[in-house]
């Protein structure tokens, strides 16, 4: 399978590039900076320069050709404002969905957040507008036509992963390791399962094959 995935430099990106790659798939990264194309080749993954908040449906869709699967796995990052929330984690992931529909690419996974619905609406801080920017975007991906699944982890850190997880509509509120999200993404775009579904997921006790 060919894989196109949005935020190609990112840890969980890089971890599921990694992941494909070995089981022989073609995993293609999408980068905003050059520089970074060394790392991304390094997994695998072939680096592609292309920035979602400068670009148009066309252009990504022209990145998306010929892909049998797509991913968004980018952010803005930890250090950003308000505005790149919405830009980046919102508009990004509806971008990459309108061009995956235009590139006839019909299987999207999105890495979203545990509990993103529960946004303050009031609220002008920025994790308060972060969830919001994960929950319309999710939204708006759920309204599209396409095969999509909404991966929502806990608390990310960077332990080595387990295998193990907790998949749930909603679970309690726990922490994962970047490489246990990388597996789940690999699982259910490998396997074809969770098509349509969007679902929490923490660090638990069953293995990702059989969480679903």
């Amino acid at each position: 399978m060919r894989i196109v995935i949005a935020g190609g430099h990112g840890k969980i990106a890089l971890l599921l590039s990694s992941i494909l790659a070995t089981a022989g798939h073609h995993p293609v990264g999408l980068i905003r900076n050059a520089a970074h194309a060394a790392e991304v080749r390094a997994t695998g993954a072939e680096p592609v320069v292309l920035d979602l908040e400068s670009s148009d449906v066309d252009s990504v869709s022209t990145a998306l050709a010929g892909a049998d699967a797509v991913v968004f796995a980018a952010g803005a990052g930890a250090n950003s404002g308000a505005e790149r929330k919405l830009t980046v984690d919102r508009d990004g992931a509806i971008l990459l969905g309108a061009a995956a529909v235009a590139a006839d690419v019909r299987r999207y996974v999105v890495v979203s957040a545990i509990g993103t619905d529960d946004f303050d609406a009031d609220s002008d801080d920025v994790m308060q507008v972060y969830l919001r920017a994960k929950s319309e975007a999710d939204a708006a991906v759920r309204a599209l036509d396409l095969d999509w699944t909404i991966v929502r982890p806990g608390g990310l850190t960077d332990d080595d992963g387990t295998g193990r997880v907790e998949v749930g509509e909603t679970v309690e509120r726990g922490t994962i390791p970047r490489a246990d999200v990388a597996a789940v993404i690999a699982h259910v775009l490998t396997s074809g399962a969770a098509v349509r579904r969007q679902f929490e997921v923490v660090s638990g006790s069953i293995a990702v094959a059989d969480a679903f």
